[in-house]
């Protein structure tokens, strides 16, 4: 069974950036697509970004454009969120998850297909609090 572990929350003060990660173990990396998700305390899960397993591709959902980073370490296993100009309402927790592919996509926007995800990270806590 895939295991996908979540680091890099904390709290953080508005404006700041930060960098999450999620490490891939017992997966075949090459083959899964990673995607970072969040879910707000008391609001539905959200998706934030996808990195396609084929060519490395990333989309983002329009929310999300312009203050995400996706990118990955296919030699470590490693994928990465960069965030930046965090807000309060960006309080939440974030879990990475891998599916087959990024779908639904329209390029360069992504729709997440909740049903596509197999693997789920147990998610990194993220506080913006001045």
């Amino acid at each position: 069974q895939g295991q996908l572990v979540e680091t890099g929350g904390g709290v953080v003060q508005p404006g700041d950036s930060l960098k999450l990660s999620c490490a891939a173990s017992r997966v075949t990396f090459d083959y899964y697509a990673i995607a970072w998700i969040r879910q707000a305390p008391g609001k539905e899960r959200e998706g934030i970004s996808c990195i396609s397993s084929r060519d490395g591709r990333t989309y983002y959902t329009d929310s999300m454009k312009g203050r995400a980073t996706i990118s990955r370490n296919t030699a470590d296993k490693m994928v990465y969120l960069h965030l930046n100009s965090l807000t309060p309402e960006d309080t939440a927790d974030y879990f990475c998850a891998a599916a087959p592919e990024c779908t639904y996509v329209d390029a360069p926007s992504w729709t997440p297909t909740w049903t596509s995800f197999e693997i789920w990270g147990q998610g990194t806590q993220v506080t913006v609090s001045s």
